[in-house]
């Protein structure tokens, strides 16, 4: 440990408190409002009219298909009946059809019905030639019904083809090992089909167009429904007396938004209790401030009526000292509430050398040591201790410390800063230590409230030094303890330990040790 007791560096008396004043732009940018409501019905309608036409469009496929099932089903009747005619006689394919089975094959009132019989060489046998063949690749010698679509003079046809086996027929002729196939085809146009597949739609889509309106009726109701509880919410807060901060009632809203009631609830109480302490740091600076100011209207006006030089000059020295404990004060008000309005956005905190910043704030209270005539001493290790924190703000905690300690000291005594390292906890150590008259247990948990004086202490202050100590030392997480001065063996003066415990940082490499 190297300590320095009286530093010879010039330094002014007791600090003033500055305050910074950062310019914000508070300027907040326009954004549209989206509405919930309109939100909601978005994704409500949207999805329903996209899906709407692709209802349709599977409807009318469907539609389609069960139109076409009747009809195949009558045209494999018709094909498997004229299939039934086709024979072989005298080696030549014929179809055995009557006039009036033509007539009765050909009847319909809106399609055109076709039909052809092919032997087994592809030649024509019977009815219209202008009926194409099935594809090679749909030519198979099965005794089912087959069916394909075709364009026969530009209009659609359907067209059930089947083949005959004509091998029985062959009597007294070669029996062949292969298939020996005549090709039967009927088919119609597509108009009866066209007109089902219309007529299936209408039933399907024309109660839909009544549907669709109530659908959104009853969507729109719903949504203006569910969302009263927001505009109920909404109302009983613009009702609300500007002074009433009470918690919002969160059983009266639904669950979805509960949680932001909550929320909402405790930003309330936050807005409380600053309010509360707002009120109560005024009125005390207000009670506070009388007692200077009074003094010093009492001095001014004493002054005034006096003749005599002498008591002009003792009223002005006792009104030089009421300005300056007015003055003290106002300083230490202003550092309060700064310090109680600090936040790491306003002024981030920033690694810092901690031995570095007491030093200074020590060489700035030499002078005051002078005045007091006290034993003013810093003691530091060998090694940086490095923190993270507010410069400003550090220092205005250790210009109250040594302050308190400088006015609690009788003349004659000490008062050592001290910074150090615990290797146990890992923290940072900033301590004050001083010969006075120490705090006695029972009054140390008050010593930290604003206004708070020991009675029985003839030292001048306002009481709020330590208030300030604990408003910084808060904000930067640290902890602060009052010990016994060890080094103190006088029962009347005990003396006093200021411990303040920060957490301690990594040393950056290009930091060296303090020769």
């Amino acid at each position: 440990m190297s300590e320095v007791h009286r530093p010879d560096a010039p330094a002014s008396g007791s600090p003033p408190s500055h305050l910074a004043f950062d310019t914000v732009d508070t300027q907040p940018e326009e954004r549209i409002q989206r509405s919930l409501f309109g939100e909601i019905l978005d994704w409500m309608l949207v999805p329903l009219l996209l899906l709407w036409p692709m209802s349709i469009a599977i409807t009318y496929l469907v539609a389609k298909s069960i139109a076409n099932h009747p009809f195949d089903r009558a045209l494999d009747d018709k094909v498997t009946v004229l299939a039934q005619q086709v024979r072989e006689v005298n080696g030549k394919v014929v179809a055995q059809t009557s006039g009036a089975a033509r007539d009765i094959l050909r009847a319909d009132d809106v399609d055109n019905v076709y039909f052809q019989v092919l032997g087994a060489r592809g030649e024509f046998v019977d009815g219209d030639r202008d009926l194409p063949p099935p594809a090679e690749e749909d030519k198979q010698p099965t005794s089912a019904v087959q069916f394909h679509n075709e364009t026969i003079h530009g209009n659609d046809v359907r067209i059930a083809y089947i083949y005959v086996d004509l091998r029985p027929y062959r009597r007294g002729k070669e029996v062949l090992r292969e298939p020996y196939l005549a090709l039967v085809q009927v088919g119609e146009t597509l108009d009866k089909r066209a007109h089902l597949a219309n007529e299936i739609i209408k039933g399907v889509i024309l109660p839909q167009f009544i549907i669709l309106p109530i659908a959104l009726a009853l969507v729109w109701f719903a949504l203006s429904r569910g969302l009263s509880p927001l505009a109920e919410l909404q109302h009983r807060i613009r009702t609300r007396r500007p002074d009433d901060l009470s918690p919002i009632e969160s059983g009266q809203v639904p669950e979805e938004i509960s949680p932001l009631v909550r929320s909402f609830n405790d930003m309330l109480e936050r807005l409380a209790q600053t309010i509360q302490m707002q009120k109560r740091f005024i009125a005390d600076a207000a009670h506070q401030m009388k007692t200077p100011l009074a003094g010093m209207r009492m001095q001014s006006e004493l002054a005034l009526r006096e003749t005599n030089q002498d008591e002009i000059h003792r009223s002005l020295e006792q009104l030089s000292k009421s300005s300056e404990s007015a003055t003290r004060l106002v300083n230490q008000l202003l550092a309060l509430a700064r310090a109680e309005n600090q936040t790491p956005e306003a002024k981030p905190f920033v690694p810092l050398e901690l031995t570095e910043l007491a030093r200074n704030v020590v060489q700035d209270w030499v002078q005051a040591s002078f005045t007091h005539r006290i034993d003013f001493g810093f003691e530091q290790p060998g090694h940086p201790i490095m923190v993270i924190g507010n410069p400003l703000m550090l220092r205005e905690l250790l210009s109250n410390l040594i302050d308190n300690a400088l006015r609690y000291t009788p003349e004659g005594g000490s008062v050592t800063v001290r910074v150090r390292a615990d290797a146990v906890t890992g923290k940072a150590i900033l301590e004050v230590e001083d010969t006075g008259p120490g705090i006695p247990p029972s009054e140390r948990p008050h010593v930290f409230e604003r206004f708070y004086r020991i009675l029985g202490s003839n030292a001048e202050g306002s009481g709020l030094g330590l208030s300030i100590v604990r408003e910084i030392a808060q904000q930067h997480n640290a902890e602060i303890d009052i010990l016994n001065n060890p080094n103190c063996h006088d029962p009347k003066l005990p003396g006093c330990i200021f411990r303040v415990s920060l957490r301690m940082e990594h040393r950056p490499e290009f930091i060296e040790d303090i020769g």
